[in-house]
């Protein structure tokens, strides 16, 4: 016997989520709720979900935050956003923030159905990773901390994206333009000294105390995070 699809209702309006669960659940699908955005990313991030419907506006955090989250924590499950916000703009930055597809408010019971079907004919999801880990250096994806040898270290939300790309590439050199358009989103090098200023205070913060320095300086071509001791 085939196991059910088991989807995620992730709605503030519990009337409406109660709506869509019991059409769903008539439909053969098994349902789970959540009513609010941080309730809803622990319980995506955890996997075992075979499908998301996400309302755009929850209390806590909100549904392109939720979906933008999980998707830098590598958790690919299908996402169909729901939203009384139905302008091109708004469709644009739901999609932009990793959603598979976008539905507006008010709609057709049958359409929310034939859509979910349709993302499910997408195949397996991927395996989560909502932790990257570099020597003795952790960084956590879901709860934006980052420790080093068990001792928490405190970064700003732009420090925080350059370590994640840094980790990603532990052990290769990575350019200045690189970092200017995976962590900065410029496509040219504005003659600024933005990412030395950066890279300054993240490898003050990771290596002050510690005898072997993470984050080096490849002169003449950009740097390198290093979990192996010299």
């Amino acid at each position: 016997m085939v196991a059910a699809m088991k989807l995620l209702v992730i709605e503030d309006d519990r009337e409406a989520a109660a709506y869509i669960a019991k059409g769903l659940a008539e439909s053969g699908y098994v349902v789970d709720q959540a009513f609010e955005g941080r309730d809803g990313l622990f319980m995506a991030s955890s996997g075992g979900y075979d499908a998301l419907i996400v309302d755009r506006m929850l209390p806590g955090m909100d549904g392109l935050s939720l979906i933008a989250a999980l998707r830098a924590a590598e958790v690919r499950t299908p996402v169909l956003i729901l939203s009384a916000l139905g302008a091109v703009d708004d469709r644009v930055k739901g999609l932009r923030a990793g959603s598979d597809d976008y539905l507006v408010k008010p709609f057709a019971f049958a359409e929310l159905l034939a859509r979910i079907e349709a993302l499910l004919r997408r195949g397996p999801q991927l395996q989560a990773t909502t932790k990257l880990k570099v020597g003795n250096l952790e960084l956590d994806l879901l709860t934006r901390t980052v420790t080093r040898q068990g001792r928490a270290i405190d970064l700003l939300p732009r420090e925080f994206s350059l370590l994640e790309f840094l980790m990603r590439h532990a052990g290769q050199v990575v350019t200045r333009t690189m970092l200017l358009e995976s962590v900065w989103d410029y496509h040219f090098d504005p003659q600024t000294n933005v990412i030395d200023v950066h890279i300054s205070r993240l490898r003050q913060k990771l290596d002050k105390g510690f005898a072997h320095p993470m984050l080096q300086t490849v002169r003449g071509a950009g740097y390198r995070l290093s979990g192996e001791q010299p």
